[in-house]
């Protein structure tokens, strides 16, 4: 059985994903872990700018905070299946899972694809009716 990508709306969400995850790795291990942003910030001669982006990109990781934001925004998305927040849900935990929010930030990513990928989106599409069984097919009549 294969699985037709377009069909299903995957493509865009991986593709999304792929390049956050990318980037994340960048800003991660090119910037952070690489020391090109300054080490000590306290210092006198530090350049301020490349301190403040350093301060934000710690501070979004520090406390698993962007995990926590990506659990909580594919949480609503699930609730209320809000695409929107299904692609903050998404792109956040993927970034989060590079950047130190393992936890929070796994079960946030998946949640958030199983709302981009649902099969609500299908049956808005007339791929689905609602008040059809999956048994219908079949020929089987009821058991009564």
């Amino acid at each position: 059985m294969r699985m037709n990508l377009p069909k299903h709306e995957v493509l865009a969400p991986l593709l999304a994903g792929v390049l956050l995850a990318a980037i994340a790795l960048w800003f991660r291990h090119g910037l952070l872990e690489a020391g090109l942003l300054p080490r000590d910030c306290t210092l006198a001669d530090a350049p301020r700018g490349a301190c403040l982006f350093k301060d934000a990109l710690v501070q979004t990781f520090l406390h698993q905070r962007l995990g926590w934001v990506s659990l909580a925004a594919s949480a609503l998305a699930f609730i209320f299946s809000c695409r929107r927040l299904a692609w903050a849900g998404w792109l956040t935990g993927v970034a989060g899972l590079v950047l130190y929010s393992y936890d929070p930030a796994a079960v946030g990513a998946l949640l958030a694809l199983l709302v981009l990928v649902s099969a609500d989106e299908q049956g808005r599409k007339g791929e689905r009716k609602p008040d059809k069984q999956p048994g219908d097919r079949l020929g089987i009549g009821g058991l009564g």
